[in-house]
């Protein structure tokens, strides 16, 4: 009991004057501008990643125009057990990209996904060893730093335009949706069962 006491006064330390309400405003808030920030940007957002990659760095992956990873590298999204919900826009991109059935495996049974599964299913470009990712990533960097930048910004606006309100719609809906989880008793009781876990 004590040791939950502990963690959750860690958790709870920075709580605003408005409470467990005002914290969970502002981190929808927060969310929802960050999320838009990705769906907004008009030049091309590569994303690489070297490792283990949990949560909402898994999820905006969708929201990237390229994706590169390590063959060491994996996948996990375990929103349903800290009673939370997907975000990111994943509740819309990933059944879009691996189909429904697959996009259920990663965020309802929040099954963990290899490289190669990521990368066969859409959400990952291309996989590059680990003793060269980062020299394989940086010459993608560089040959697209050298081409015509109002072609590409134009180029990409093309792409994304049929999807980009309504990826603004999904991120407001699940920026929502997670600010009610937030509140919840099911979702607060799964975080101290979480921070109990680690503390042992």
């Amino acid at each position: 009991s004590s040791g939950i006491n502990a963690e959750y006064g860690n958790f709870t330390k920075d709580m605003p004057a408005g409470g467990p309400t005002e914290m969970a405003d502002n981190g929808r808030d927060t969310l929802d501008v960050f999320c838009a920030a990705m769906i907004n940007f008009p030049k091309p957002l590569i994303a690489a990643v070297n490792g283990p990659a949990i949560g909402i760095p898994v999820t905006t992956l969708g929201l990237c125009d390229l994706v590169y990873c390590t063959d060491s590298a994996h996948f996990r999204t375990p929103f349903v057990s800290l009673g939370q919900s997907p975000e990111g826009c994943s509740s819309y991109i990933f059944p879009r990209t691996f189909g429904f059935a697959k996009a259920n495996e990663m965020l309802l049974a929040e099954r963990q996904i290899s490289a190669e599964e990521a990368c066969t299913g859409g959400l990952v470009t291309r996989i590059f060893p680990e003793d060269t990712f980062r020299e394989e990533v940086d010459k993608v960097v560089s040959h697209m730093a050298k081409l015509p930048p109002q072609s590409m910004i134009i180029s990409k606006g093309l792409i994304r335009q049929e999807v980009k309100e309504k990826l603004l719609e999904v991120n407001t809906r699940e920026c929502i949706t997670l600010r009610d989880r937030w509140l919840s008793d099911e979702c607060m009781t799964a975080i101290m069962n979480f921070l109990n876990r680690k503390k042992k």
